[in-house]
């Protein structure tokens, strides 16, 4: 199975220069917690992701209002994968990253889609849907936290 196979097509996006706010209701309005944000909205070239997550923490929580870019909360130059990708290479890119959505892009870096757990979950069997959330959803290992684990 690919990644076209399961990603989302109609993938709502935000520019880097609109706001937090715009971004949010966006966010609202479209039921979804993250928006690709591209260059412009005609070519959708990819430039980074910002989540409701990131919203909070990087401009809520620091004292910004809803008026700051989102350039200053989206994560630039996410991890991305194309929509020819095995599933499992996506769902591996999403462990090893630690993230629960990948914007697909195409040959010229558009955005043409993005792949969330749920996408992968509705496709699979719950025994590897278990695993898959427990690598993506665990902490990093660390030398430190093994050390403490076998003290």
């Amino acid at each position: 199975m690919t990644v076209k196979d399961v990603m989302s097509r109609n993938v709502v996006c935000c520019t880097s220069q609109d706001t937090g706010q715009h971004a949010a209701k966006l966010m609202k309005d479209h039921q979804v917690g993250s928006l690709p944000v591209v260059e412009d909205l005609k070519t959708r070239h990819l430039l980074g992701i910002v989540t409701d997550r990131d919203l909070c923490t990087k401009l809520m929580a620091d004292g910004r209002n809803g008026s700051t870019a989102v350039s200053s909360a989206m994560t630039h130059n996410p991890i991305t994968c194309h929509d020819d990708d095995s599933l499992e290479r996506c769902e591996s890119l999403m462990q090893q990253h630690k993230v629960r959505r990948i914007p697909v892009v195409g040959r010229h870096g558009e955005c043409v889609g993005m792949v969330a757990q749920a996408d992968i979950a509705l496709h699979d069997d719950a025994s590897h849907i278990q695993r898959m959330l427990k690598m993506i959803s665990s902490p990093p290992s660390t030398a430190r936290s093994s050390a403490a684990v076998a003290n």
